[in-house]
């Protein structure tokens, strides 16, 4: 049997998405103002029904000008995504300098559990913007 390492897990993965995410947030006020061009939710457009992730650009935009406040109004998912982005980068610094092993998978029971706790939070995202959004 062939067994195929994976070098990044799921969290480090989610860092880097903070990190690419940080990234756009510097530079995409400049460029919404340049052209106008903005990112509406899709679902919210079309139906008035935000998705969990409503708010997300806004609270990205917000927490990399040092506004945490207005991050955690606009989606407090936001957050946690940061701590991740700030950790992740000085452990793959110490995985690809040979200090710290790969990842090793998580067992089915463990990867369940993170499974129903991923649900649980986006649906608890989803009902916080629905406060925010429609219900205000």
């Amino acid at each position: 049997m062939n067994v195929q390492t994976r070098y990044v897990s799921v969290p480090e993965r989610l860092g880097l998405f903070g990190l690419a995410a940080g990234a756009a947030a510097v530079v995409w006020p400049a460029f919404t103002s340049a052209t106008g061009l903005g990112a509406p939710c899709p679902l919210f457009t079309v139906t008035g029904v935000p998705c969990p992730f409503c708010g997300l650009t806004t609270a990205s935009v917000a927490l990399v000008h040092g506004d945490v406040a207005g991050a955690a109004a606009a989606n407090p998912g936001v957050l946690a995504l940061a701590v991740l982005a700030v950790s992740v980068v000085p452990l793959l610094a110490l995985r690809a300098a040979g200090v710290l092993a790969a990842p090793r998978p998580i067992g089915a029971a463990a990867r369940r559990w993170l499974g129903w706790s991923v649900a649980l939070l986006a649906v608890a995202s989803w009902v916080f913007q629905l406060n925010r959004l429609v219900l205000s």
